[in-house]
C-alpha cells in the first residue's frame, strides 16, 4: 500500500509537471501593446532608433520595447506561434522595413539574435515573400 501510494504520488506530480508545461508552450504574448502605431515609429528616425537600441541592448526601453526585447528568442524559436495576428502582422512590417530600407540595422539584429544563420535559413523563404511585398 505504501509503494502503491508513492507511486500514485510520482504520476500525480508528473502529470502536473506536464499540463504546467502544456498551459505555458499554449500561453499568448500581451496584447496590451497591439495599438502601438508602427508606421509612425518607422517614419520616425529618432523613435526607430531608440527601439532599435533598446532591442540590441544598447539603450533604454520603453515598456512596450521591454516586452518585445523578452520575446524575440522564444518568437523565432516557436515560428511566432505565441503572437497575436496583429503581432504576427507587425513583425512582418517591421522586418520589411528593416531589410528593406535600413539593411545594416537588419544585418546587427541578425548577427544577435541569429549568429548561426539558423532562423535566416529557417525563415528564407518567408523572408523573401516579406520583403518582395
Amino acid at each position: 500500500m505504501k509503494h502503491f501510494l508513492l507511486i500514485l504520488l510520482v504520476a500525480a506530480a508528473a502529470l502536473s509537471l506536464t499540463e504546467a508545461a502544456r498551459i505555458r508552450r499554449d500561453e499568448k504574448y500581451t496584447t496590451k501593446y497591439d495599438n502601438i502605431d508602427l508606421d509612425e515609429i518607422l517614419a520616425s528616425d529618432r523613435l526607430a532608433d531608440n527601439y532599435f537600441k533598446c532591442i540590441m541592448e544598447q539603450g533604454k526601453c520603453t515598456p512596450d520595447g521591454t516586452e518585445l526585447r523578452s520575446h524575440i528568442k522564444d518568437a523565432l524559436e516557436s515560428e511566432c506561434s505565441k503572437c497575436s495576428d496583429t503581432q504576427k502582422a507587425g513583425a512582418d512590417k517591421v522586418i520589411k522595413f528593416l531589410y528593406n530600407k535600413k539593411p545594416d540595422k537588419f544585418k546587427q539584429l541578425q548577427e544577435k539574435y541569429d549568429p548561426d544563420n539558423t532562423y535566416t535559413t529557417k525563415y528564407k523563404d518567408k523572408l523573401e515573400e516579406i520583403a518582395g511585398s
